[in-house]
């Protein structure tokens, strides 16, 4: 037997590599639009709050269980940023539309000074059984790599074409979905989750 749970998303390939993992430990994955949810607020400065607070709302306003995540690009040069700020990071001053584009120009104009190029996704998922769940599971995951001013490759989203992981000689945006699925912050993250779930029962 499955249950819904609700996904605090509506991206659609979330949704589909959340089912395929959650599916094993019975669970039915719905985005939060199926059940008319609004996004919720971010207003915290650490990934693991913004994610809880993304669950309980989808949460208290489906009645089920939910899950949540929330992740970033973290460069050490610059002190972890843009970390929670990913997806604002170039309109945060100036009111603009998120853009991935003015997003990755900023960041590479930002570490032109910088010899440190290394940098580090990170994911941090959290579920919560309802909306007052004393004990949310978290689990969370990191891909290291290094930011390249050069974009290369057309697959991925955000700051992937600037992402290059040099075990593999490619940016991320030049992977295949499942091979990035794989190797990815998140899929390592869903992967510590469906195990922690698994033993709980």
């Amino acid at each position: 037997m499955t249950q819904k749970l609700i996904l605090a998303s509506n991206n659609a390939g979330k949704l589909q590599e959340f089912n395929a993992l959650l599916a094993t430990v019975g669970f039915d994955v719905h985005a939060q639009g199926e059940f008319g949810v609004p996004e919720a607020d971010e207003p915290f400065h650490t990934f693991v709050e913004n994610a809880l607070a993304k669950a309980r709302h989808a949460a208290r306003l489906t009645g089920l269980p939910a899950l949540a995540d929330d992740s970033g690009v973290c460069v050490n040069a610059l002190g972890g940023a843009p970390g929670v700020y990913s997806a604002r990071y170039a309109s945060m001053a100036g009111g603009e539309p998120k853009s991935d584009a003015r997003n990755s120009a900023k960041l590479i104009a930002d570490l032109a000074q910088h010899e440190d190029k290394s940098a580090y996704y990170y994911c941090v998922l959290v579920f919560v059984r309802h909306a007052d769940d004393p004990q949310p599971v978290i689990a969370d995951g990191s891909w290291h790599g290094v930011i390249q001013a050069e974009a290369r490759g057309a697959g991925g989203f955000g700051y992937d074409p600037h992402f290059y992981i040099p075990a593999l000689g490619r940016t991320t945006a030049e992977l295949a979905a499942d091979e990035k699925n794989r190797l990815s912050h998140r899929g390592q993250a869903l992967r510590a989750l469906v195990d922690k779930l698994r033993v709980q029962g």
